[in-house]
């Protein structure tokens, strides 16, 4: 479903991402692993529009991302949840939720895709009228996750979900993100910071270290490869 080759993103005279190349296919979850300033986050903001690429190009779908405005991008199908969740903190979940659905002109399928949403986190519907910014750390990962899927994605990139929050909730976050994959046929492209966690969700996983893909694989095997336990599973 989304294809990448040769990537390369940089900020002035630094080079964060050099010549990523990497493939997701559909109804899959693939994991970018790798330690802070890999340019994980880097990639995922190249590939949504947000950040202009040097070079390389991205397909999606088989039609080419590269040079598309962010909103373009989402048209195409691509939603984004980005690291530090980026809620609008002013407005209530309600209107967060509507933000998402900007360009969707179906207002019955907006209601239903938001039903959806309530479904996965009863929690946003609780608290439906509540300002975004008076949310837990949780609360606002659910809404980050639940705004991306307003828009009707088919590919969700997640950027770090599991960031800041308490272990109870990664777990129950994470319960959800399978779900949707599994229940919803959403294809994911999980970066996420817990390497063990996201080794296990995922069924192919890339690691990323200074800019470049530096080991890929079935994520059963990685979890097993001594240089990636000792490098990002504690042993």
């Amino acid at each position: 479903m989304l294809t990448v080759t040769n990537l390369t993103v940089g900020y002035g005279a630094i080079t964060a991402v050099d010549g990523v190349s990497l493939a997701v296919p559909a109804g899959a979850i693939v994991t970018l692993i790798g330690g802070n300033g890999a340019g994980k986050t880097t990639t995922l903001r190249a590939l949504s529009g947000l950040l202009r690429a040097r070079g390389g190009s991205a397909t999606f779908d088989g039609a080419e991302l590269t040079g598309l405005a962010p909103h373009e991008i989402v048209a195409r199908g691509l939603g984004h949840v980005p690291e530090g969740r980026m809620i609008f903190a002013n407005l209530t979940v309600d209107e967060n939720l509507r933000m998402g659905a900007y360009l969707v002109r179906d207002a019955a399928q907006v209601a239903a895709t938001r039903e959806r949403v309530f479904g996965l986190f009863p929690r946003l519907r609780e608290r439906l009228r509540q300002s975004a910014g008076t949310l837990s750390g949780g609360e606002q990962q659910m809404l980050a996750i639940g705004r991306a899927l307003m828009g009707g994605p088919k590919f969700l990139m997640l950027d770090e979900p599991s960031l800041g929050l308490a272990p109870q909730l990664v777990g129950a976050i994470f319960e959800q993100i399978v779900a949707i994959n599994r229940s919803q046929g959403l294809t994911i492209l999980l970066v996420e910071q817990n390497a063990r966690l996201a080794l296990e969700v995922s069924s192919y996983a890339y690691v990323l270290e200074s800019g470049r893909i530096v080991m890929a694989g079935p994520s059963t095997e990685l979890r097993n490869d001594p240089r990636l336990k000792s490098a990002y599973l504690g042993g």
